[in-house]
């Protein structure tokens, strides 16, 4: 991760079939086209690799997270049950439709806590949000049973996981609607890209609208087309979707990297008695992007990460002190900094951010690592980077 990092001839030949029909446009201007139809092939690849009935490939992550809960029905006043570990967009994206994000605490996954799930659901809850945090999956069969008990929607933001299976299906399809990125740091990338996979006929049907102005794409005249409902533009480039299909080609090929980089830092950790991993649910395979664990406590967490930074061990995350990815550092959303008026709905909804603490995500963010696993190191690379990961680790905890 991330696939830029072996972009190669696959990749300039499918953005030069573009080029050279000159449209960069998804729709119409069939004539000119030269049979060429990169977000439509790209949608049925993942089709294919996923095993899934439908994939809609749009501009963003973000636009794949709030349009797969506007396909399900969430909107004004609804509330999202979600993790306060996450990126800012899966908070944006339930925002954007005037429904209430409430972000509830983590576990040793990484992702929800199951309990607190069950606390937080109220009368206005209409969907549960997981998020695949740094390559893993929450435990989407307890969550599945909870949304079947109390009828909500299980929407699965699987933006960081891509690769990643549960229970035998991709990252994505267990749910009832799933959201992919493809932006430029993600397993697979378009530059910036996204899609919303599901096996719901009426939700694929309604992403096809959504993502282009509500055009129902009935017959050859884009022109003549109607608008069953309203819709946004969130339609994704020839140029980015070519890019997008030479990489998903190629997925299976990353994983095998990934995998290979991941277990020789992981079994170099694991001589270290401190060391833990996160937890993995039972029946899940991560997609191997990232090398999560946990040391004893915050001090030594964040002394580690130093010492890692000061002698070159790149791209090790400690989201304790992160303002992009954890609750803690949230002013924007506490306080409600908007550009535009934001409806007492939502202001009441979010009320709650003023007074509650996250003890138990703070138990395990502030002792996690979360290690990028980068393609294009070499295997003398990766065992020096074991090594020298162990020894830092090691010296700081005799100490």
């Amino acid at each position: 991760m991330p696939g830029f990092e072996l972009f190669g001839e696959l990749e300039r030949k499918e953005v030069n079939d573009v080029l050279d029909s000159g449209v960069l446009m998804r729709y119409g201007f069939d004539g000119m086209r030269n049979g060429h139809w990169k977000a439509k092939e790209l949608e049925s690849e993942l089709q294919k690799q996923f095993q899934v009935k439908h994939a809609q490939v749009i501009s963003s992550g973000t636009a794949a997270v709030s349009m797969s809960l506007a396909v399900a029905g969430v909107g004004a006043g609804d509330e999202v049950i979600m993790p306060c570990f996450t990126f800012v967009a899966s908070f944006e994206a339930v925002m954007m439709l005037g429904a209430i994000p409430v972000l509830v605490d983590i576990d040793d996954t990484l992702t929800l806590d199951i309990e607190e799930v069950k606390k937080a659901i109220t009368s206005k809850t209409k969907a549960i949000m997981p998020v695949h945090m740094c390559g893993s999956m929450a435990n989407l069969e307890a969550l599945k049973s909870i949304c079947d008990e109390h009828k909500l929607v299980l929407v699965e933001d699987a933006c960081q996981a891509i690769g990643g299976t549960y229970q035998g299906k991709a990252l994505g399809t267990y749910g009832d609607v799933g959201s992919l990125s493809f932006d430029f740091v993600k397993t697979i990338t378009c530059g910036e890209g996204g899609a919303v996979i599901t096996n719901n006929d009426k939700y694929a049907q309604f992403a096809d609208h959504f993502s282009d102005h509500g055009h129902d794409h009935i017959g050859n005249d884009r022109g003549a087309e109607s608008h069953p409902f309203l819709g946004y533009n969130f339609r994704i480039s020839e140029l980015n979707a070519a890019v997008g299909l030479a990489q998903i080609k190629r997925l299976s090929d990353f994983i095998a990297i990934q995998k290979k980089h991941y277990t020789v830092l992981r079994e170099a950790l694991s001589q270290i008695p401190e060391v833990v991993f996160r937890t993995v649910p039972e029946g899940g395979e991560e997609n191997y992007s990232f090398l999560n664990f946990f040391l004893p406590d915050l001090e030594i967490t964040r002394n580690i990460s130093k010492a890692f930074k000061d002698n070159g061990i790149d791209s090790c995350f400690h989201y304790y002190d992160n303002n992009w990815h954890y609750v803690r550092k949230w002013e924007h959303l506490k306080e409600l900094k908007s550009l535009y008026p934001i409806s007492e709905e939502v202001k009441d909804g979010l009320k709650y951010l003023q007074t509650k603490s996250f003890e138990k995500s703070d138990h395990f963010i502030g002792r996690n690592l979360s290690c990028l696993i980068k393609l294009s190191w070499t295997e003398t690379e990766v065992k020096e980077r074991a090594n020298k990961m162990v020894e830092i680790i090691k010296n700081l905890l005799n100490n």
